[in-house]
């Protein structure tokens, strides 16, 4: 049960931020620290992925483990309003694929990283951008962080 007004959750999702969220700076300042250095956001992409590496023909996003259905603890789906959050969390899904599949299509490696993964009690964004390096130095075309996540592409 939801401990707010409507009125008042709806100010409150429509203030959850798209860009340079709390995962993705955490895991910016660990790329930058180890001397990756890349693009934000560039619209020019199919998707705008988070973070972009032109040298190395490859995109990044950081997925929030809600809003795009990881399957971790985080994965919570609202109990009102079931049929509008069923159908929210296909579209983002379906849409994700659609990028994903589009970046590959023109050449583009993808690499999924979840939120999960930069935060909470476990999370080492040092060690995450770590293995982003690694996975830039092969020719891999798909990533995912971490690896025992489930990928866009398999979920359903």
């Amino acid at each position: 049960m939801d401990t707010v007004d409507k009125s008042t959750r709806s100010r409150i999702m429509s203030r959850v931020g798209q860009k340079d969220t709390g995962p993705e700076m955490k895991l910016r300042r660990s790329l930058h620290k180890i001397g990756l250095r890349y693009r934000l956001h560039d619209k020019r992409l199919p998707g705008s992925p988070d973070i972009v590496f032109p040298r190395f023909k490859a995109a990044l996003f950081v997925h929030g483990c809600f809003w795009h259905r990881h399957g971790c603890k985080a994965t919570t789906t609202p109990g009102t309003n079931v049929d509008f959050w069923r159908k929210k969390f296909d579209e983002n899904i379906a849409r994700d694929r659609r990028d994903i599949e589009a970046l590959q299509d023109s050449g583009w490696r993808v690499a999924v990283v979840w939120e999960c993964s930069l935060k909470g009690k476990n999370a080492d964004p040092d060690e995450v951008a770590r293995l982003v390096r690694e996975w830039l130095l092969t020719s891999e075309k798909h990533q995912v962080i971490p690896k025992d996540a489930q990928t866009v592409s398999s979920r359903r």
